[in-house]
């Protein structure tokens, strides 16, 4: 169901294309009007940027009709083609080119024309001798690109110096690049699943528990042994904001800028739904997700259990019947739709069977003040 909101800015686009498609009956037959945008697009582009229901419209047919003027344009400037980009309130296109000559054919097309000394093509060449940097020189800074508007090719960079740094390992004209200081550090935004592997300082690999945030910070439990307070991560990228081990064996990993997901993976890759974390009872079937062996299954034959590792004793722990191997550890345990718990350790393996130790995942939950993402 739409809310209100939504059916309001339908009905004003709709009116809106509605009188744009109007003519006299005596006028030639006018080209069939472009389809409505979508009332999720409009209410997004109200939120988002601040803008009417109305303006959105306008917004998105100025945009429309400046993708075929750019591609018109483009061809007909042909090597003299600097690039195009719309104003801030994108009802002017902008076209560049280094031909002082094709100004008019510009006007023509409604494009105010720009001319700039660099073609797109020149500063795209930029670009690419960027790219081809050694991967030492590219480490200082956060990222580059073509920036048509001021004709030139920009780095952005926590440090000056390490932006020229990549201009000398480049070989490129310092007098086409800008470098700009910057704080910006992009990282991927990767999908918090349960089960998946992660990385410890580079060289080690645990999976992931479950998904949790605390307050607006997401992240994800695991076992405390596969790292310490400070240890970076990746994939997703984090640091570990506690762990305990021995005596228990659990951590949480804050991984800002990527997105904590209700799932855990399971047979095949398809993603379990988490709902909560009740224990479940013993005797209970429950499910083990791994990144070395993937998704297994068996019975909770005890909790409470102390086991003592060569590093010291973990105590509460959850016995059961479920293979592991190095490399599960941290996993995710889920009985039905709650989870139960992080993969600590246990003896045998996936192949002749074995005995896996979980510790409980509310406890976790409690010792840092996190918060369980379910679905």
């Amino acid at each position: 169901m739409l809310s209100r909101g939504s059916l309001l800015a339908g009905a004003a686009t709709v009116a809106l294309f509605l009188a744009v498609g109007a003519a006299p009956a005596n006028a030639a037959p006018a080209p069939l009007a472009p389809k409505p945008p979508s009332p999720s697009v409009i209410d997004a582009m109200q939120r988002d940027l601040g803008l009417t229901a109305e303006q959105a419209v306008t917004r998105l047919a100025n945009e429309e009709r400046a993708v075929t003027t750019e591609s018109a344009l483009s061809g007909k400037l042909g090597a003299a083609y600097g690039g195009a980009w719309l104003n801030g309130d994108a009802s002017q296109l902008m076209v560049a080119t280094s031909d002082a000559a094709a100004a008019d054919a510009i006007r023509a097309k409604g494009a105010q024309p720009v001319v700039v000394s660099r073609t797109l093509a020149e500063l795209n060449a930029v670009k690419d001798r960027l790219d081809q940097a050694p991967e030492q020189a590219k480490a200082g800074a956060s990222l580059w690109y073509v920036d048509t508007p001021t004709n030139s090719v920009v780095i952005l960079a926590a440090q000056q110096a390490a932006g020229e740094a990549l201009v000398a390992a480049a070989g490129v004209d310092k007098n086409t690049v800008r470098v700009v200081a910057s704080a910006e550090r992009p990282q991927p935004f990767i999908d918090i699943i349960g089960g998946r592997a992660y990385y410890i300082n580079g060289n080690t690999r645990c999976s992931i528990g479950f998904s949790v945030t605390r307050g607006s910070t997401p992240g994800f439990v695991t076992a405390g042994h596969c790292g310490r307070a400070g240890y970076p991560t990746t994939t997703p990228t984090g640091t570990f904001q506690g762990s305990s081990f021995p005596g228990n064996d659990y951590a949480w990993v804050a991984a800002p800028g990527n997105t904590p997901r209700p799932w855990v993976r399971g047979s095949g890759g398809a993603n379990v739904i988490v709902r909560g974390s009740t224990q479940a009872v013993v005797g209970s079937s429950i499910c083990r997700s791994g990144s070395t062996t993937g998704w297994h299954c068996g019975v909770i034959q005890q909790h409470n259990a102390t086991v003592y590792y060569s590093q010291g004793s973990v105590s509460g722990l959850t016995r059961t019947t479920v293979c592991a191997e190095p490399g599960d550890s941290g996993g995710s345990f889920i009985s039905g739709s709650q989870a139960q718990g992080v993969t600590s350790g246990g003896s045998g393996n996936c192949s002749s069977g074995g005995t896996t130790y979980h510790q409980p995942v509310n406890e976790i939950l409690s010792a840092y003040g996190l918060t369980l993402t379910v679905g």
